[in-house]
């Protein structure tokens, strides 16, 4: 990884290039993603079965497209107790750190005369998509737990997971055991962004939700955006990406092993860090390409950091908070002496992976806390899958006969400011 002295100008180049490469969507995807939902919304079942035949599971029928219980026992047979406890663990803490978001209806009466409040209540439907990774060699069930969870815990009625099916027309058995552990109603084998489609739309198969969550490639990520509005989404995800905020007391091989651990992901991935130790940068500089050469998805690894990795020495810590702030990383963790100290300073983050002992996969797996996080500098504004992405608020508001009267007349000059006649006459009429 390249060393750059910050502020410099070759390093606000190599920031630009990393913080501009995100959301950006190609026309061409668009326009394709956008015939292929029209296509699903038009012709339901006919056209996704032709989609999913096309690009994953020639010989699927229509009436296969939904996971049967057989699929399911078979898929129990081949999945080991080992794992089984894995994915116990990993749940039962998902849904312990999930539970503390639950939120109550309230009532405030403490104006007299008047009733204020919200109403929290879940969504009908949710749709957890969950990616197809390499065909379903690499099977996601990590994003089974990460959405369906949180759903079920909002109190969704019914959560379905959409996921490509294998060539074979299967789905991998560890998905559909991670599925069954949730307390999933269904399980369609839909993906790309047909498998959005029918759930924003809704197909003769596939029930329409309400809220759709869970990352994708690039035609899921178009998809969801496109849908949005139609239906909630949790969020526009870009790439994965990493910051690490390190001092002296780093370990380089903990630091360079957390940086591969995102750069792995994709070409588009950025993983940088932050340190006021010269000899640190170029130790962790050094452990990374001793520790390169022994990834299965190496060339990846590389393509990332050569486009989008980057050691930026900072003259102290102020400064790296700063920069970090500026940077919005997904992942930020903190590999120095004294964390805790500077939790104050963080403002714009995804997820902070505090000490020498924890790192990114800590969170994506097992922690509990949501590994759907925003991306691309979106942390400025944007949180963590969560309950709340499945709960709607609905205001409770009256008013009594005299509360109504001692507030008229300033409802009456503000609606006639606005040039609203017929909402100042409603009230005008009740005097």
């Amino acid at each position: 990884m390249k060393i750059y002295r910050y502020p410099s100008e070759l390093a606000e180049k190599q920031l630009e290039s990393v913080v501009n490469r995100g959301l950006d969507l190609d026309k061409a995807a668009i326009a394709n993603v956008e015939r292929i939902l029209e296509d699903i919304k038009q012709h339901g079942d006919d056209a996704l079965i032709r989609y999913i035949n096309r690009f994953d599971a020639p010989d699927l029928t229509i009436q296969s497209l939904r996971v049967s219980d057989h699929e399911f026992e078979s898929a129990e047979k081949d999945v080991s107790p080992e794992i089984m406890q894995s994915l116990r663990r990993a749940a039962k803490q998902i849904e312990s750190f999930h539970r503390q978001q639950l939120r109550k209806s309230w009532i405030d009466t403490q104006r007299p005369g008047t009733v204020l409040g919200q109403l929290f209540n879940p969504v009908d439907v949710a749709g957890i998509y969950v990616p197809g990774a390499q065909g379903g060699k690499t099977p996601l069930v990590s994003s089974v737990l990460m959405g369906a969870i949180p759903a079920k815990i909002a109190g969704v009625r019914q959560v379905f997971i959409t996921t490509p099916p294998r060539k074979d027309g299967t789905i991998n058995p560890y998905i559909l055991a991670a599925a069954k552990l949730v307390g999933a109603d269904a399980v369609y084998k839909a993906g790309s962004a047909w498998g959005i489609a029918a759930l924003a739309y809704g197909t003769q198969t596939i029930p329409k939700a309400n809220v759709i969550a869970g990352p994708g490639n690039i035609y899921v990520t178009i998809a969801k955006k496109i849908v949005s509005g139609t239906v909630g989404i949790d969020m526009i995800a870009g790439p994965s990406e990493i910051l690490i905020i390190a001092d002296a007391s780093a370990n380089p091989e903990f630091a360079a092993a957390d940086l591969l651990s995102q750069a792995e992901h994709d070409p588009l991935a950025s993983a940088m860090l932050l340190t006021s130790s010269e000899e640190l940068a170029k130790d962790v500089s050094f452990a990374i390409e001793r520790q390169i050469s022994k990834l299965e998805r190496k060339e990846i690894a590389k393509t990332s950091l050569e486009k989008y990795g980057a050691i930026f020495l900072v003259s102290d810590m102020t400064a790296a908070f700063d920069l970090a702030n500026r940077i919005a990383p997904e992942h930020l963790e903190l590999q120095i002496e004294e964390p805790f100290e500077y939790l104050g300073q963080i403002r714009n983050a995804g997820a902070v992976f505090i000490g020498h002992y924890t790192p990114e996969p800590v969170g994506d797996y097992i922690a509990g806390p949501n590994h759907v996080l925003p991306t691309a500098g979106t942390a400025r504004f944007s949180s963590a899958l969560s309950v709340d992405n499945f709960i709607k608020k609905t205001s409770i508001i009256h008013y009594s006969e005299s509360a109504f009267k001692a507030e008229a007349s300033d409802i009456i000059r503000i609606a006639e400011i606005e040039g609203l006649d017929a909402h100042a006459r409603s009230v005008k009429i009740r005097l």
